[in-house]
């Protein structure tokens, strides 16, 4: 029997929107609601599990997300939506020195009237209405918050621009550009003209189930992310998934002889803005050993590893399936490398005493700062190098066929960390 596929978390932030604005506007507290995934281009039915008016133009819902048959730690927790209806007045703005402050949800307050402009604005008639918004006339109409249990991220390059505001803060909820694109699309549909609604969507157990997650690694705190490329979520974890990744990276191997292996969500969402066609992708979860081979098998003459540096550093160790519950090895790995370079005892037992790879990468950069020196580079470099010679090696000894092989290692903030040589030629033909 097939592995069972389900949803991404973003889906069902969407659908528990769309239920809450449906019930705002015409009173209608649904028990399903139809959601236009995008990716994959497709309509599918998302279970509502509550919908109420908590006052007039404001609504909560909740749903429970359902990864398919995966190991996810996501499974069942439930999302919550808040969703309150405005209006805006174009061409009207805030008070001049206005600076209103955020609720406990992290929601910009209700605009006092005396502080926007008096043109009508055109509205659904008798629709209750939470605020009027004083706004430009090219602002988004739809703005998203990040509430309890979603993460918050300082790097702003992580968070594309997008048609609806995410509110200025220190930091910003990681809320993706797939996410943001999905409930844009089925929410904008919903408003009359001069409407706009506010969204805060809520993870009650996000917070908690963080903890649990190598978020952190990636600069998101606080609670977990809205991410991903797709609206399904196919099971990674499952042992037929295997199955079904050979069968697409064989399909696209008969398209093209270079190709780009991506083991997650980050990887996939990052390659494209190098310019790298999205059709040359690969997501191989932890299967990397066997999906190179299958590559070899299937003539593909070119594979780019391209990852988070805290994964890929198991393929120099010759660790070929990357789930932690398999093998480990990252502080050895990249304890040796440092020690093969010429490191002193004293650095060698603070970098295997870093809880993670990203800590002990923070390490070597302050290392470098504090003496003027090179190691990151040398180290990073070394381990890329190794990671190419160990995955043409694997890829010959199990399928008799010479595959040219590149890394590239990015880092928690999704920038470059190193290219390995290999990687710089392939990247110069596929960008």
């Amino acid at each position: 029997m097939s592995p069972r596929s389900g949803y991404t978390l973003p889906v069902f932030a969407c659908a528990a929107a769309v239920a809450a604005l449906q019930q705002i506007k015409h009173g209608r507290s649904l028990d399903r609601v139809s959601i236009d995934l995008l990716e994959p281009p497709e309509i599918v039915e998302i279970a509502i599990e509550q919908v109420a008016e908590l006052k007039p133009g404001i609504a909560l819902a909740i749903t429970s997300s359902d990864p398919g048959d995966n190991l996810d730690i996501t499974r069942n927790t439930p999302i919550w939506a808040l969703v309150e209806l405005g209006v805006e007045i174009v061409g009207a703005g805030l008070a001049k020195d206005s600076q209103p402050k955020q609720d406990l949800l992290g929601r910009n307050p209700p605009v006092p009237e005396s502080e926007v402009g008096t043109d009508s604005p055109a509205i659904t008639p008798n629709l209750p209405i939470s605020k009027i918004i004083g706004t430009q006339d090219d602002a988004p109409r739809i703005t998203i918050v990040g509430g309890a249990g979603i993460g918050r991220i300082v790097n702003d390059s992580s968070i594309p621009n997008s048609k609806f505001r995410i509110p200025n803060s220190p930091t910003k909820p990681a809320i993706y550009a797939y996410a943001q694109r999905l409930l844009y699309a089925n929410l904008e549909r919903s408003l009359a003209p001069g409407e706009t609604i506010e969204v805060t969507i809520i993870l009650p157990e996000g917070r908690k189930l963080a903890e649990r997650t190598s978020n952190a690694a990636f600069g998101v705190v606080d609670g977990l992310s809205l991410l991903g490329t797709t609206g399904i979520s196919q099971p990674l974890s499952a042992p037929g998934q295997l199955d079904i990744c050979r069968e697409q990276l064989q399909t696209k191997a008969r398209q093209f002889e270079s190709l780009v292996f991506c083991v997650g969500e980050n990887g996939l969402d990052l390659a494209p803005q190098l310019g790298i066609d999205r059709e040359r992708l690969v997501k191989t979860a932890n299967w990397l050993g066997s999906l190179l081979v299958e590559a070899g098998l299937q003539g593909v003459k070119e594979i780019l590893l391209f990852g988070y540096h805290g994964k890929l550093l198991k393929l120099a160790g010759g660790i070929f399936h990357t789930h932690h519950h398999l093998a480990d090895g990252r502080r050895e790995i990249l304890t040796a490398h440092c020690a093969n370079l010429g490191l002193p005892t004293n650095v060698l037992q603070a970098i295997f005493a870093c809880p993670t790879a990203e800590a002990a990468l923070e390490y070597l950069r302050e290392l470098d700062v504090s003496e003027n020196s090179d190691w990151v580079s040398r180290v990073y470099e070394t381990i890329a190098s190794e990671i190419d010679r160990r995955s043409q090696e694997y890829i010959y000894n199990y399928s008799d066929r010479q595959v040219s092989v590149g890394t590239v290692l990015f880092d928690r903030d999704r920038q470059i960390l190193v290219k390995s040589e290999t990687a710089t030629t392939i990247l110069d033909r596929l960008c």
